[in-house]
């Protein structure tokens, strides 16, 4: 039993962390020799109002940028193909550069961000991404276009491996849910307006001032961000550069590999690709669990809670992919809507989502997250059934209620879900448990991609209907998985509150 700490030393060259358990509310003291650094501005438990909104606004702007940029490329993309006269294969490059960067650049860049703050991550990754939008914007061709597209998906990467980890020292311990879903209300809106937004300014200017536009707001997040941000204490250990070139390696060659199965590569070098991407996976797990702060977050898998959350996560961005990719043919070709109304037939998802989030979040303080989430992907599970027995011909309420069903029950499930993911790790370990968080989105919105283009391959008739079903599926297994959390005794619950002196 380790002894009971009334107080904190001020003065020593111990480092001394509390383990808060929720249940019995008993704090003990860890005590070992370490040498982490105390940085004095950085507030016990939040920052003040109103410097709290200030930080706020900093991570909407930088998140609104990052996540709505993906959607109004995919947009864009016919018309930028045809005015740098290139063909649409070579066009996809546009899209995948910048999702490459940010998959291999988003483990590396969180373990970075606990290494010399948060806030230098996310503010270096706002500068680059606002830098690379003026790239992008002055680009005149294909070649140009691509490499700065690429390292703005760097600078989206820096933006998003960090995000979660800033919201947790900006928002008090008791208000953290609640953060956690607003979070994710600005990544609903952004997602649902992207499209929007390319539309209206292809209407009234050229394709550039896609990208320009990011340049006053990216400037303005910066100057908020350089006052507002918090400073928060370093991990004492170095930055791992063969860990980060195998991270990159293995999570750079699984996204590759999973996207050129769905699009029916040959066998054979699909083999191959899994080949060295397990041998890289392999040497990077191995490196990893010798460090004591692995980039890899080895030590936070361990953390049934922890895992759970990650496993969850996965499972539902499988299934939200396979609707969202999906749904948009089956409206077109089955029902014979137009784009316009394909738009809005859709938007009653990510409106639901972003109404039911907050007050998710908010719930997220006082109920588990194993209730919560399996709720809420229970009810996204039936969400997608129903799209599934859509009517021969549905209006447009028959289409939009079964779409709002499905958006508020990912919007229950998804900010309670993300509490209980970076409410597991120490505080410490926020930027590990925060790039894993995007890791995990990021391989199920793959996985799910993958299996849309697999079925169109081989079942293009019932591709659909299928996809809605196998969607449906991934959404119980997440809600059963989900269930386990409230059998798992939470016995290594987050050092909340860490104090650290030299």
């Amino acid at each position: 039993m380790k002894p009971r700490c009334a107080r904190w030393g001020t003065q020593s060259t111990f480092r001394q962390r509390i383990i808060l358990d929720a249940r019995e509310e008993r704090a003990y003291c860890l005590i070992r020799p370490s040498k982490l650094r105390l940085d004095m501005s950085t507030p016990p438990d939040g920052l003040p109002l109103p410097l709290r909104y200030w930080a706020i606004a900093t991570l909407a702007l930088g998140v609104t940028m990052a996540v709505m940029d993906s959607a109004i490329a995919n947009v864009a993309l016919p018309t930028i193909a045809r005015d740098l006269h290139t063909n649409a294969a070579f066009s996809i490059w546009i899209v995948n550069g910048y999702q490459l960067a940010i998959t291999i650049s988003l483990l590396p860049l969180s373990s970075l961000g606990d290494i010399i703050g948060y806030r230098r991550v996310y503010l270096a990754g706002l500068l680059l991404f606002t830098l690379a939008s003026l790239g992008c914007a002055l680009s005149d061709s294909l070649v140009t276009l691509a490499l700065a597209r690429v390292l703005q998906g760097f600078g989206a990467a820096g933006i998003m491996s960090v995000n979660t980890a800033l919201v947790r020292t900006i928002y008090p311990h008791r208000m953290l849910g609640r953060g956690i879903g607003i979070n994710a209300v600005v990544v609903a809106v952004a997602a649902v307006a992207g499209p929007t937004i390319a539309s209206g300014i292809l209407s009234l200017a050229r394709w550039p001032w896609l990208f320009a536009v990011n340049v006053p707001i990216g400037i303005a997040a910066v100057a908020i961000g350089l006052r507002a941000l918090p400073r928060a204490a370093r991990a004492p250990h170095s930055f791992d550069i063969a860990g980060a070139a195998l991270s990159a390696a293995t999570f750079g060659l699984l996204i590759g590999s999973i996207d050129a199965a769905g699009h029916g590569e040959r066998a054979g070098l699909l083999l191959a690709e899994l080949a060295v991407t397990a041998i890289c996976g392999v040497f990077l797990v191995l490196r990893e669990l010798t460090r004591s702060s692995p980039m890899l977050p080895v030590d936070l898998l361990r953390i049934p809670i922890f895992s759970l959350s990650v496993g969850t996560s996965i499972c539902s961005f499988v299934a939200q992919m396979l609707a969202l990719v999906s749904l948009p043919f089956l409206l077109q070709n089955e029902f014979g809507y137009s784009a316009v109304h394909i738009g809005l037939l859709i938007t009653p998802w990510p409106l639901a989502t972003g109404v039911m989030a907050p007050i998710a979040g908010r719930l997220s303080d006082k109920y588990p997250a194993g209730i919560l989430g399996g709720m809420g992907l229970a009810v996204f599970a039936a969400g997608l059934l129903s799209l599934a027995f859509l009517p021969m011909r549905p209006d447009f309420f028959d289409v939009a209620w079964r779409m709002a069903l499905a958006g508020a029950g990912f919007g229950l499930f998804q900010s309670p879900n993300n509490r209980a993911m970076i409410g597991a790790a120490p505080r410490e370990r926020s930027g590990g448990a925060s790039g894993m968080l995007g890791t995990a989105r990021l391989l199920g919105q793959t996985i799910g991609a993958a299996l849309v283009a697999s079925l169109f391959g081989r079942v293009p008739h019932h591709a659909t209907t299928i996809a809605l079903f196998i969607a449906a599926g991934f959404a119980i297994a997440g809600a059963c998985v989900s269930a386990l959390r409230l059998v798992e005794r939470p016995a290594s619950l987050p050092a909340d509150r860490v104090v650290t002196s030299d």
